[in-house]
């Protein structure tokens, strides 16, 4: 089953912009509310790190390389975190993954590519 589904990856020339979005389709609306999403990015040869991510009550916290860039933000009828990304740069590229985090349940999703050229 398919729990988070990821979209809004691509290429795109440094300084732009993307917006990713990520749908927990099969999450009933109590348990989508209840739960800490994310947004991890793994580069190639590099471990995975937070970007961001945003708790049940709002809280948003940021990893230290994209904060005043991007944006996290949730849409609790829709089951839909954003990620809303400016002033792209090429260390940005990778693999960026949704995770939903209601513990002790852990949910990733399939991670889309998001490419960013000099």
């Amino acid at each position: 089953q398919v729990q988070l589904e990821e979209s809004g990856g691509g290429s795109v020339e440094a300084g732009g912009s993307l917006r990713l979005s990520c749908r927990a389709s099969r999450t009933i609306l109590s348990e989508f509310r209840a739960s800490t999403m994310g947004w991890y990015r793994q580069a190639p040869g590099k471990e995975r790190e937070l970007v961001a991510d945003i708790t049940d009550s709002g809280m948003t916290n940021y990893g230290d390389s994209v904060k005043g860039r991007f944006t996290i933000s949730k849409d609790n009828t829709r089951k839909t975190v954003y990620l809303q990304m400016n002033s792209l740069k090429p260390e940005d590229t990778g693999v960026y993954y949704c995770n939903r985090k209601r513990p002790p349940l852990d949910y990733w999703g399939q991670g889309t590519q998001v490419t960013v050229s000099s």
